[in-house]
């Protein structure tokens, strides 16, 4: 058992998404903040700060170093995050006369947050190809079944006649707005995090900006005029993109579950779910799921931004707030766009008469 239904061994295949999901595994963070102590090293040698066999060490014992997560949990418990001891081990693979140039001018959050902005920057492909995805198939719904005659209701109630078009265009727009929403989303957030203790860059002295610059490069991030520790409104924002994706999504489930109830009959859904008790009944699983997702989603985010209040220079508190919601944001937009692909997919209309 689990306490996460993501990581549930059955309810996860209901209502997770393996793809997404494995950017935020503890491998792949510390693959991540190994990436960013190589590209660190890198950028110093460019810039003069550490010598270049200092760097080539550095990265070579990065690319190549094997860290178990397991390995890394008492040192968390004691010191509420995993990279004084990642340090650690990292100085110890790269040896003398070098491991003290590991993770010159940086701190734990530089590397932590940086890790973050890449996985999520790898993730948004995937929710970017499915919601591509997503607004091809209501194309290609509506070019199909579009002039099929419906009622329309409002408040529940049975109001004038519309097309499925109609429907459509309501499930379908809000998606491409979101697509046109997501590149403010990322120029705000996919920036090297790069800021020393505390924030300002002086360990680094002159060479900040240069250094900041190359690492960026290496790891595909934009560049930033400063660390932004205790700015937290681009997490919120991505949180908020994630939320109006899965929210759009639990109001198509919505629709197609009211369309398909058997007194309605507007639609039909291939493959329902099955029930233990009426064998005869085609339960609308994944609408239902879309709008479990939606709701789950939104009580999310609420809480996401109670992260937005960072104390000072840095919070340890706002900071692991993030750490435990994020990702199940990310998480549930994955699950929705996956869902709602395979829920399209299943729908069979009556043909236009």
């Amino acid at each position: 058992m689990s306490a996460s239904v993501f990581e549930h061994p059955f309810l996860g295949t209901l209502l997770g998404d393996d793809e997404v999901a494995a950017h935020f595994t503890a491998a792949s963070d510390l693959a991540a903040m190994l990436r960013f102590e190589a590209a660190l090293a890198e950028a110093e040698a460019e810039a003069g700060v550490i010598p270049q066999a200092a760097a080539a060490d550095i990265a070579d014992a990065a690319r190549t170093l094997l860290l178990a997560p397991a390995d890394l949990a008492a040192a968390v418990a004691r010191d509420g995050v995993v990279v004084p001891d990642f340090v650690r081990r990292l100085r110890t693979a790269v040896g003398e006369p070098h491991a003290a140039f590991v993770h010159r001018g940086s701190t734990s959050q530089d590397v932590i947050d940086t890790s973050l902005f890449t996985r999520l920057k790898a993730a948004s492909e995937i929710l970017l190809a499915r919601l591509d995805a997503l607004v091809v198939g209501f194309d290609q719904l509506a070019a199909a079944s579009g002039d099929l005659v419906l009622a329309g209701h409002t408040r529940m109630q049975r109001a004038r006649p519309i097309t499925l078009a109609h429907k459509i265009a309501g499930w379908q727009d809000p998606l491409v707005r979101h697509q046109a929403r997501f590149p403010a989303v990322a120029a705000d957030l996919f920036r090297v995090q790069l800021g020393g203790a505390v924030g300002n860059r002086a360990e680094l002295g002159e060479a900040a900006d240069a250094v900041a610059a190359g690492v960026a490069v290496r790891l595909g991030l934009a560049t930033a005029a400063r660390a932004t520790h205790a700015e937290r409104d681009a997490i919120a924002a991505y949180g908020h993109w994630c939320t109006l994706i899965a929210g759009t999504l639990g109001k198509f489930g919505a629709d197609i579950a009211l369309m398909a109830q058997n007194e309605v009959g507007e639609v039909t859904i291939a493959g329902g779910g099955g029930s233990s008790a009426m064998p005869e009944k085609n339960n609308p699983v994944g609408a239902e799921v879309l709008v479990t997702l939606a709701r789950f989603s939104a009580v999310l985010q609420g809480g996401l931004d109670q992260a937005l209040v960072h104390e000072n220079e840095r919070s340890g508190a706002a900071w692991t707030l993030e750490w435990m919601i994020l990702p199940q944001l990310v998480v549930a937009a994955g699950a929705a766009t996956r869902t709602a692909l395979a829920l399209l997919g299943a729908l069979r209309f009556p043909a236009p008469t």
